[in-house]
Order: structure tokens, then sequence, then C-alpha cells
């Protein structure tokens, strides 16, 4: 019997925004999976191919600018690349092959078999830089591919290449290179354990790959007088004068059509909803107990339901919207423009990355953290990210402020000064965090502008919608069922012949009415820990279950939407900070904290906002 050959190890390695999440996708198709590095938190993408009756197993390791281990990234990158891959294929952006090739330079000199992909050749000719393939065979001594990911230009040279360097000989014979020849004055250093100048090892002589990289791209980048598009778009987009206009006008722009599209889209939801309750009712009813009847209808799919026609509208439409702007390369520029404002607040400007990931999802921005180098910051940022409304709160800003019956002019205004006053209070409790908690200069960082680039329409909404609002969508559903049901139980059991949630509700209401809310909606809150998505549905089913008349003034309104911007994350967020902050001995506390903070921020405006209207 004829054994299979042993799939052949790649790894996938470059710096941030070359492409090589494209490349990778492209390689693999849909035979990838996600998981983490062992023992780390960074994620690890891996999948496979088959070419030429090969199969090959690739790694997409992090992107990341080297191999210093001042991150967990770089660690882990570094950790796999020790365990000495057949073949890495190292991912350059044609347009700035000079700062992508110091970790090529990093990677090579670790003796191992690398091909240089040398990526977005179709952005750079735009910008009329050419790369001359030939002279950079010769410079860099090992294979190099010219692709276009985006287009699936070159991919097939790039398996090709794969393939033939785990040839004997080490080398690819169709791509050319002159074999594995380290450069002048590399020898074997003890602490990394391979090919090292001799000034010292791989994460400790950077001027050396600066010096090389700069070599071989001068010998080998030519670029023409064409006019550079991004540069003169990037003097309107990050302006000083323009650059805070044009966002304010852009984030306008998404909440105005999120706003209108999804008011009609929750109106057909929401008939939609009654129509399917009222069958699923009829149906059932016959055939069970009342009780189970109302218990699945009225607890169960009622909160489901609801879940649904509140959150779907605006993520169905907020997200594609979002991302297009990531796709075009605009939140970028939004983090560069605010990174004055975060270096005054003692933070960092890639918070402000941290927090765009937020918009999103709050467990997201907390994980994302991991982009900043420094732990004190990187702790600020995790216990402020919050502060930034996630994807499942911001229905619940749409509704209420619908409800304040304005028209959408209003609503508009209403959320770009929320927006606005989100940011302001991240930015406070980050100078003040920096002053007395977690002291400390703001440190130096490297942000990439990528280019400005067509998104692809299509796969936009196919990752937009499945990837972010569908897991979104689900994680909200998952929680309401239980959350539903546990609320007419609540209601069902009686002590004393009173309710039990009548008693929650009383004990809470207190509380609820110095703020401008009542016992309902603050016991709402308590319960939609899982979830931020559940607050409205489950204050819905409280009031209907009841029988208690909501009474949602204005101050209700403004209220509830400031609570909701403000108050303790959902669990998920809650787990991923204890996770993030596993190794420090005070991760307990820096979890309890993130809970606290926002919290008393939030009920101590409410309580402000009460006694003003009062």
């Amino acid at each position: 019997m004829t054994l299979p050959d042993t799939p052949i190890r790649a790894a996938l390695a470059g710096n941030p925004n070359v492409g090589k999440s494209t490349v990778f996708n492209a390689l693999t198709g849909l035979h990838q999976h996600t998981g983490n590095w062992p023992g780390k938190t960074v994620a690890a993408a891996e999948g496979s191919f088959v070419f030429n009756g090969k199969a090959v197993t690739l790694t997409d390791l992090p992107g990341i600018y080297s191999l210093s281990c001042r991150s967990a990234e770089e660690e882990a990158a570094k950790e796999f690349l020790q365990t000495r891959p057949d073949v890495t294929v190292v991912v350059c952006d044609a347009s700035s092959l000079e700062r992508n090739l110091i970790l090529w330079g990093q990677i090579r000199a670790m003796g191992l078999n690398v091909i240089l992909c040398v990526n977005l050749a179709d952005e750079a000719a735009k910008r009329g830089i050419t790369v001359d393939m030939q002279a950079l065979r010769e410079a860099s001594g090992c294979p190099v591919v010219l692709t276009a990911a985006r287009s699936g230009k070159g991919l097939d040279d790039l398996r090709r290449a794969i393939v033939s360097c785990t040839l004997p000989g080490g080398k690819s014979p169709e791509m050319g290179g002159n074999g594995w020849n380290f450069p002048p004055g590399c020898r074997n250093c003890p602490e990394c354990g391979g090919n090292c100048p001799e000034k010292g090892g791989v994460s400790h002589d950077a001027e050396f790959f600066v010096r090389q990289a700069e070599s071989i791209a001068g010998a080998c980048v030519k670029k023409s007088a064409a006019p550079d598009k991004d540069a003169r778009i990037d003097r309107w987009i990050c302006g000083k004068y323009t650059a805070v206009p044009l966002m304010l006008l852009f984030t306008a722009l998404l909440l105005f059509i999120t706003v209108r599209v999804s008011g009609r889209l929750s109106e057909g939801l929401e008939i939609l909803s009654d129509f399917i309750l009222r069958t699923v009712t009829s149906a059932i009813r016959p055939h069970l107990p009342p009780s189970l009847v109302s218990l699945l209808t009225d607890g169960l799919l009622g909160t489901v339901l609801q879940v649904i026609s509140v959150m779907l509208p605006p993520m169905a439409i907020f997200f594609p919207l979002f991302t297009l702007l990531e796709d075009l390369g605009y939140l970028p520029r939004i983090a560069f423009n605010l990174d004055r404002c975060f270096a005054r607040c003692g933070s960092c400007g890639k918070q402000s990355l941290t927090m765009l990931m937020g918009l999103g999802c709050s467990a997201a921005g907390v994980t994302g953290c991991r982009i900043i180098d420094s732990p004190r910051e990187r702790m600020i940022a995790l216990l402020t990210n919050s502060f930034i409304p996630c994807s499942g709160r911001l229905p619940i800003l749409f509704a209420m402020l619908a409800a304040m019956g304005r028209g959408t002019p209003f609503t508009l205004i209403m959320l770009l000064l929320l927006t606005a006053l989100a940011a302001a209070v991240t930015l406070a409790v980050s100078k003040v965090l920096s002053l007395t908690l977690l002291r400390g200069e703001p440190s130096s960082f490297t942000l990439e502008l990528p280019p400005y680039r067509i998104p692809q329409i299509g796969r936009t909404l196919v990752r937009s919608l499945l990837d972010r609002c569908l897991f979104v969508l689900g994680r909200a559903v998952t929680a309401a069922a239980p959350a539903g049901v546990l609320i007419w139980l609540t209601v069902r059991w009686e002590i004393g012949g009173i309710p039990l949630y009548s008693r929650l509700t009383a004990l809470l209401d207190p509380v609820g009415q110095l703020a401008a809310m009542d016992g309902v909606l603050m016991l709402s809150f308590l319960l939609a820990l899982p979830a931020a998505e559940l607050i409205l549905p489950l204050a819905s089913a409280g009031y209907a279950l009841t029988g208690i008349a909501p009474e949602f003034t204005p101050v209700t309104c403004l209220a509830v939407i400031l609570f909701t911007m403000f108050h303790f994350p959902c669990a998920t967020t809650l787990l991923t900070i204890r996770h993030e902050c596993r190794h420090d001995p005070r991760g307990f506390v820096y979890v309890l904290l993130s809970a606290v903070i926002p919290t008393v921020i939030g009920y101590g405006m409410c309580v402000l906002l009460n006694l003003a209207a009062g």
C-alpha cells in the first residue's frame, strides 16, 4: 500500500495591510478554520489547498512589523517560525516594499526557506510604482512572485513556488533565485538559534535589516512622476481643518441611512412577528395546556421575535455600510485623526482603533486591544471600550429616539451628539485613569494607512451580513430565549400571593425613579447581562406579562438612552476582559472596574437629567 505524501507545511507572514488575508483566502478558499495559538490570545487561521498533486497546509501568521516580540502577535509568529515550516511566504505591498522588506530580512536570517510575494501590484501601478522582478530576485536571493490577490493575478505562480521550494536543492527552479545563501556578515547566534548579523540577534539589530531593505528596494523599485491620488485625498480626509468636519459628515450619512431604512424594516418585521405569534398560538392552543402555551408563546417565542424585530433592521443596514468604509480604507484615517486627542489624555492613538472595533461588538473591541504594546495603555483601552455603544445597543438607541416622535432630523442630530458624548467620556475617563490608577507617559507606535480601495460590494455584503450581523443576532437570540422563559416564570411564581417579578420590580423601583426610570426597566437591564440586545425586549415582555402600563416620557426615553450607552458591559465582554487579564494578579479588579465605572457614570447622568427635568 502506498502511503500519501506528508502535506507541505507553509506559513504566510507579513506586515498589516499588505493583503495577506486576501492572499490566504484566495489560496485556501473554504478549506480553512480559525482557532487560538496554544497558550495565547492571538487568533490563528489555518487552511489547505492542493496543487499539482501536492497537499499544502497553510498557516496565516498574525500581521506584524518585526520579530522583536514586543506584542503577543510577534511572539506567536516567531515561535511558529522557530518550528521551521517547510516554506515561509512573506507578503509585501508593492508600493511599500522598503518597509515590508525589514520583516522579510528578519525571517530569512532565521535560515528558513522563504518566498517573497509582492502583492497589490495593481494598486502600485496606479500610483506609478513598478518593481523590477528580475533585479529583486537577484538582490534578495530567493524566489519572488508578483501578485494582485484581489483579482487572482499570480496566485497559480505562488502555489507553484510553494510546492517547488520543497524540492531538493532548496529553491524554486520556475521562479528563479540563487539558492539560500545569507547576506554577508551573518553568522550563527546562540541567543536566537539561527543566522543573524554579527552585531546581534534577529530581535535586537534592526539597523542591519533597515539598511538591507533600503538597499534592495532602492535597486528594484521605480517610481514615475504619476500623481499620488491617495495623497491628494488625504489632504482633505486628514487635513488639519477638514478632518473633523468630514468625519462628522460621514458619520451623519451613515446614521441617516441606517435610521431611515431600518425604521421601515422594523415596522414590517413587527407585523410579521405578530402574524407568526398569532399563527403559532392558534396552532398549539388546542393541543397543549394553557400555561404551557403561554410559556412557549408569551415567554419564549414572543421575546425572541421581539429581539429579531428590534435588532435585525439596524444591523442589516449599519454593518454593511461600516464594512464598506473599512474596505475603502477610511477607518484607519479616523484613528489617525484622533491620535493627538488620545496622546493628550495619556493614552495611545491605537485606542481609537479598538473603539471602532467596539462599534461592532465590545468583546471584539476588548480583544482588539492586543494591538497596543504598552500594558498600561492596553488596560486603559480595556476599561473604557464599553463606553462606545456596540451593535447590540444601537437598535435600542434608535427605538428610543423614534419613540420620542420628533422625526428623522432630530434622531440624526441626537445620534451625532451621543456619538460625540461617547468619545468625550472615553477620553475623559482615559485621562483620569492615566493620572490615577494607571499613571504613565504615552508611548510611540506605528499606524498603517492603507491605500484607498474600491470595495468589493458582493463580498462586503456577504461578510458583514453573515460574519457580523447573523453572529451578533444569533448570540442575542440564544440569550433571549432563556431570559424570556425566566421572566415568565418569575411572573407566575408567587410569594405570599405576589409574583416574584412584581416583588423584584418593586424593590428596584425607587432606584429607577431616582434616575427617571422604573423597576421594570432596571430589572430588564440586570436580566440583560448576557446580551445588551435584550434590554428592550425584556422590558416589553415584563410590561406585557404584568399588565403594567409603561410611561415613556421624553425624559424617560433620554434616561434609557444614557443608561443604555453607559452601564456595565455584557457577560461576554466581561469574560473577555477577564481572559485578557488572566496573567495579571489584579485581573478580577480590572473586570470589576470595567463594570462599575460605566455604571456609575451612566446612572449619575440619569439622576442629573431627572433632577434637571423635575
